[in-house]
């Protein structure tokens, strides 16, 4: 950990760089994704549906999850290049309309009714309180100085308040790497292979609101390679 944060504080934020970097990885950055969700495509086949094929031996509704997550990111890619992006609740609906498409019971809108989160005790904000609570993020993330605070922030109260009734922690994390690419870092993954890690640590943060744990397993996620790159 000491070594990524020492790698980190090197970086020379590029927002060209990072686009160009995160473009490069989108194929993982999309298999991962669907994995998370129990959807096993190998990587090949993902990339196979973002070209525009359908692959065999995968339910149509599995392969329109991986593609709207494509087509999350390049939408994301496009507006952070045209200087657009902005943590607003239209843009945060907006993208989730995409990654959302006809998955969630509604998208592209906050949820209408109540929600809960299999295996925690933790109830989100009724779905009335859900504006008052972005506005409350929206204030929050300005205390952040650290980049990759902010950013991890987001994703974590955006999956604790499940604004939409479903695809919460992906919108968050497209999110999150919004942040980071607009202000010329590179995109934060979290590989499948840290599936089960990740997901007995959300649930102690979902019971609790601690940041700390996750944020530290966040950061752990941050690939060198990319890191290095950027220090050049």
């Amino acid at each position: 950990m000491g070594g990524i944060a020492l790698q980190i504080s090197g970086i020379k934020p590029n927002r060209d760089k990072a686009l160009m970097l995160a473009k490069r990885e989108v194929g993982v950055l999309v298999h991962d994704s669907v994995l998370l969700e129990g959807i096993n495509f190998t990587l090949p086949e993902v990339n196979t549906l973002l070209e525009g094929v359908t692959v065999g031996g995968h339910a149509l509704s599995d392969q329109q999850i991986a593609i709207n997550q494509g087509n999350a990111w390049r939408y994301l890619f496009a507006v952070v290049k045209s200087g657009e992006f902005c943590f607003s609740l239209d843009f945060v609906c907006a993208l989730h309309a995409i990654a959302g498409k006809e998955e969630a019971l509604e998208w592209g809108c906050f949820r209408s009714g109540g929600v809960t989160i299999a295996g925690s005790s933790y109830l989100p904000p009724k779905a009335e309180k859900l504006k008052q609570k972005f506005s409350e993020l929206l204030i929050s993330m300005v205390t952040f100085e650290d980049i990759y605070d902010k950013a991890i922030h987001v994703f974590l109260v955006m999956a604790r308040n499940q604004f939409f009734y479903d695809v919460n922690k992906r919108t968050g994390r497209l999110m999150m790497n919004g942040i980071l690419l607009e202000a010329g870092y590179p995109p934060l993954n979290l590989s499948a292979k840290h599936k089960l890690e990740f997901n007995e640590l959300m649930m102690r943060f979902y019971d609790s609101g601690d940041e700390a744990e996750m944020n530290l397993f966040m950061r752990s996620c941050i690939d060198p390679k990319l890191v290095e790159i950027m220090c050049e």
